[in-house]
């Protein structure tokens, strides 16, 4: 399967079967063991990324670009807080669904743009850009050039997680234990922290902040970094 092959499949799983699987984990229903545990990772890196951004006590009025925003789970509490955002799925239904969940806690004026774009189509300027749980989706070689375009557009910070690769979650992911469930239908590829880090610092950027979350089905590498 190749690059484009990857993300015909992305988009299509999250148009169909996986925007169902999905939309429960990122809601507040019954969900089984698994898929509770999944869900609480997330918002575990969701609720990381918030008080990085609440410490520096400058939300209001901030640019930030939420790429691959899923539901809303990011976007929906930084336009609480008075950031500008600009939020952006690949899939339709993921949009749609963020747009209904948005209305419903913030109103129909509200300062967050949703759009359904792929990261290579992103374009603008933000003082704040993040990627969350997207890369996974995506080889190396591809994820080196959605880290620099994402860059290019970050005027001040980029933070991106990733699923680390180690010798742990490699078995783990051969085994398939990783992501498991019956509506699994995409690639999970692992990334070297040492390579990301390299490919931030090649666009300009260092690491200011880590962090690492970790639950049975579910593990996350966090990175802030700031242009140098």
């Amino acid at each position: 399967m190749n690059v484009a092959d990857d993300k015909i499949v992305v988009k299509e799983y999250f148009n169909n079967t996986g925007f169902d699987r999905w939309r429960r984990i990122y809601g507040d229903g019954e969900v089984n063991k698994v898929q509770l545990d999944i869900r609480q990772g997330h918002q575990q890196t969701v609720d990381t990324v918030l008080s990085w951004l609440n410490a520096d006590d400058n939300l209001a009025g901030l640019t930030i670009c939420d790429a691959g925003c899923g539901v809303g789970s990011l976007s929906i509490p930084l336009a609480q807080a008075g950031a500008k955002i600009n939020a952006s799925d690949i899939s339709q239904k993921m949009v749609t669904e963020a747009k209904e969940r948005a209305e419903a806690v913030l109103g129909n004026s509200h300062n967050l743009t949703f759009s359904v774009q792929d990261l290579e189509t992103l374009s603008g300027k933000y003082h704040t850009v993040i990627c969350l749980d997207v890369l996974i989706h995506y080889p190396q070689e591809k994820a080196a050039e959605m880290i620099s375009h994402l860059g290019s557009m970050a005027e001040s910070r980029l933070i991106v997680s990733f699923a680390p690769k180690t010798c742990a979650l490699t078995l783990l992911k051969k085994i398939g234990s990783f992501f498991p469930g019956p509506s699994k239908a995409t690639r999970a590829y692992l990334h070297r922290e040492s390579e990301i880090v390299k490919i931030l610092e090649s666009n300009g950027f260092s690491v200011q902040r880590q962090a690492m979350t970790r639950t049975r089905f579910y593990f996350s590498r966090l990175l802030e970094a700031t242009r140098s």
